[in-house]
């Protein structure tokens, strides 16, 4: 069934930019550190999420993180992307003992093509930055908690930190001086917000981590269904 919702954003991921995604987080020393620290936490979720054995890696993307994901031996994984060209790139660049764990399809974080509870775990990173509207990501969520029967990880721009601070005040900039940025598609959600949301969906909060406490955006939550 096609998704009822499709946002603007997801248009842009064909060929080209999946061969630009797959190699942007390994340009230069200071995107193969971010990549470092965003693997170290993403290895402290799936241990606070009880190192679950059939995760949803959505959206996969380039495939980034399958190699981690692979690093348990009995780890099942589905790999899914709303582009294509994404799947085509991330499985044509994987080693294969990697691509023996995944399985990929097609589909939509709104309107995802599995059943009920399916995998004991959702890995969602780096997509609800991209998610303006409260009742979108609400959509999506309430979509994870059909999905999952356990857990989910996933992480987002949250304030509360000097680059949101600084952020908001570029944007308030450039509103007064009539210059707002156009076609924006990334964007800071309030903690007390979107940790609303989780609960308005069905999930407790487990566990977080900040990318740098007191200084970066990204935050990691581990989120659990509520019984």
């Amino acid at each position: 069934m096609p998704s009822p919702i499709e946002l603007e954003f997801s248009r842009k991921y064909d060929r080209a930019h999946a061969y630009e995604y797959l190699h942007k987080h390994q340009d230069g020393l200071s995107r193969r550190l971010s990549h470092w620290r965003d693997e170290q936490m993403a290895r402290h979720a799936l241990k606070l999420a009880g190192d679950p054995g059939l995760v949803l890696d959505l959206p996969c993307g380039a495939g980034r993180f399958w190699p981690l994901l692979a690093e348990n031996p009995n780890r099942l994984i589905f790999a899914a992307d709303n582009s294509a060209d994404m799947l085509d790139i991330a499985e044509a660049s994987q080693p294969m003992e990697v691509l023996m764990q995944v399985e990929t399809f097609r589909t939509s974080a709104f309107a995802i093509d599995l059943t009920a509870n399916a995998v004991d775990c959702i890995f969602c990173i780096r997509l609800l930055h991209h998610i303006e509207q409260p009742e979108h990501r609400l959509a999506i969520l309430r979509e994870f908690h059909r999905v999952s029967r356990d857990t989910v990880i996933l992480s987002l721009w949250v304030d509360g930190n000097y680059k949101a601070w600084k952020r908001k005040r570029l944007e308030q900039r450039r509103a007064a001086e009539g210059r707002a940025e156009q076609n924006q598609n990334r964007f800071v959600v309030a903690r007390d917000v979107i940790e609303n949301e989780f609960r308005q969906a069905g999930f407790k909060i487990i566990g977080q981590q900040d990318f740098l406490p007191g200084y970066a955006m990204w935050r990691t939550y581990v989120l659990r269904k509520e019984d």
